[in-house]
């Protein structure tokens, strides 16, 4: 069997192992992934392991001359060689076959020049050593430093423990105190009654007439630190509050709050989703949550204009809940803005992370650093790290918690070790995922795609769509779907030729979560039985709408790639 074949058969393998684990055996989505890493790996031939982690660090040959003793190479960033520095040329001697070192090579010179689409490209010419040739130096080889070919031998040398291992370790270092504090920010929101009167002062500021609104938008707000199904937890009973105030539009109410939370839990970091696909994909967090917002935002307003045309054909009837009495809707309707905390304190913790790693990002723009000073510039850069940001963040909702509840010690422990316990287990799934798909890039899959015949980045950015929603349909788990695609695709994003900013591959990914939510979505049971929702109703109202809203944001996706790629 070809190679390329047994790579397509080894990702099937797992993607089998993964959605089959969690449909048919109910399978924790930990040990699913887990479960799929492993075999992966076991199935991965050393050779292939070898062969893409050389790849993966290549340059790429532009030129030989005839003489074979000289070769010019391309350079993605100034500044990786330096002249003297030594460099292997990496090649088969035939498809298929294992690559051997057939040169080494000296750098001499590093030179810049500017390519017929005025892209910047980085040059090296190389000095091949006397007989250090062992044929020929063709185009298809590539360059490599001695380092990296060593590395390349040391991974392939490694065992499936060891490499599953590194994937959920690496994983961890980059998300995992990120969805910890964002854990604990979301229960201090909730417990503090911050996230309330976030949705009471929208609901205020726009009107009754215009509630769907301030529904849509608090959802899309709060959904950014606290997970789906706890937004919807918070805001149908404001939701059912509103329909016994104003004695109808009920239906409309449901599916504005749906609309902006299930679009930023799918796009937005620090929401585990998008955080883990801009992490593999090196997309920026806050370029991430800036195309986050821009198109997430969009696709929810086309939810809530669906929203709203289906309310004015159908009812859905106000059905009595076990979680929500008559009495508790009668006390909420008239509740005291003055008994929540102030909306500047609710709405730090959410919108301070977002503005200090943004300000770190604008700091890479030097027409915007050279106006501030080094010591100022430090402090930016030291304050808008991810970690830090969200760690001020969390002191902040912590210190509204305490002030408003007037909690003891104690009872601030117990919360805090709840929303631990939550987002440790959305660590451990996300590790996994992590784990899954790095032996899924080591079995060469990015190059794999790379190497399909027109391969444009509108067709490369559908592949994403439809592999997630695939995955999605299948499985039920937008996270898990989100996870499983972007170790498909993870490779393709390091590659020169991409063409577009890898950001727009991870929110085609985030899209791709949202087509179709059914019985075997966790999402669809919460939305239906808090609401009151039949299960025929759900399917009816809700799963047309997500469809839609992931249609539509993959539309502006593609829009984006063709009109502003970034590259």
């Amino acid at each position: 069997m070809e190679l390329s074949a047994w790579v397509i058969v080894i990702i099937l393998a797992g993607v089998t192992i993964v959605v089959g684990g969690v449909l048919f055996f109910r399978l924790h989505a930990f040990l699913a992934l887990l479960a799929g890493a492993i075999c992966v790996g076991v199935l991965t031939p050393t050779q292939q392991i070898e062969e893409t982690a050389l790849r993966k660090n290549k340059f790429k040959i532009l030129e030989v001359t005839p003489d074979n003793q000289k070769i010019v190479i391309e350079i993605e960033k100034a500044g990786m060689l330096q002249p003297g520095m030594l460099l292997m040329i990496m090649g088969g001697e035939q498809p298929g076959f294992p690559l051997i070192p057939i040169a080494e090579t000296e750098v001499a010179r590093v030179t810049s020049e500017f390519t017929k689409d005025s892209q910047r490209m980085i040059i090296a010419d190389l000095k091949v050593r006397d007989d250090s040739a062992s044929r020929e130096i063709r185009l298809d080889d590539f360059a490599i430093t001695p380092a990296n070919y060593k590395a390349a031998i040391k991974a392939g040398q490694q065992s499936v423990g060891e490499r599953v291992a590194a994937g959920f370790g690496s994983t961890c270092a980059k998300i995992g105190i990120l969805i910890a504090l964002a854990a604990i920010i979301g229960m201090c929101l909730l417990e503090s009654g911050a996230a309330e009167r976030i949705v009471r002062s929208a609901i205020n500021f726009v009107g009754e007439k215009l509630a769907p609104v301030a529904f849509m938008a608090s959802g899309f707000l709060l959904a950014i630190p606290v997970f789906f199904d706890t937004v919807f937890y918070l805001l149908i009973p404001l939701g059912k509050a509103m329909r016994f105030r104003t004695g109808k539009n009920y239906l409309l109410y449901v599916l504005a709050i749906v609309t902006g939370g299930t679009m930023a839990h799918s796009l937005v970091p620090p929401t585990p989703g998008p955080l883990f696909v801009a992490e593999q994909l090196g997309v920026d967090i806050a370029t991430m949550i800036m195309g986050g917002m821009i198109v997430g935002s969009i696709a929810a307003i086309f939810g809530l204009a669906y929203a709203t045309l289906i309310n004015k054909h159908c009812e859905l009837p106000f059905r009595d809940s076990a979680d929500v009495t008559q009495a508790d809707l009668e006390r909420l309707s008239n509740s005291q803005l003055e008994d929540l905390p102030s909306l500047w304190l609710s709405l730090a913790p959410i919108l301070l992370p977002v503005i200090m790693i943004a300000g770190s990002t604008l700091l890479k723009f030097k027409s915007i650093s050279d106006q501030i000073s080094p010591e100022v510039q430090d402090l930016i850069m030291t304050l808008g790290n991810k970690n830090i940001a969200l760690g001020i963040a969390a002191v902040i909702a912590l210190a509204t918690l305490v002030r408003q509840k007037k909690s003891s010690l104690g009872e601030l422990s117990e919360s805090i070790q709840a929303s631990l316990s939550t987002g440790g287990v959305i660590i451990l799934i996300t590790a996994a995922g992590g784990a899954f798909g790095g032996v899924l890039q080591q079995t060469g899959v990015s190059f794999l795609i790379e190497s399909l015949p027109d391969v444009s980045p509108l067709m490369l950015v559908t592949l994403a769509f439809l592999i997630t929603t695939a995955i999605r349909t299948a499985q039920g788990s937008s996270t898990v779907a989100m996870i499983t695609t972007v170790g498909i695709l993870g490779g393709i994003a390091e590659s020169a030729t991409l063409g577009f900013h890898p950001v727009y591959l991870a929110l085609a990914i985030g899209c791709g979560s949202k087509p179709l939510s059914w019985m075997n979505d966790s999402g669809f049971w919460v939305i239906g039985k808090m609401s009151g929702m039949t299960e025929g109703e759900t399917l009816k109202f809700i799963t047309p709408m997500t469809a839609l809203m992931g249609v539509v944001g993959f539309i502006v996706v593609l829009l984006g790639v063709s009109f502003f790629p970034m590259a």
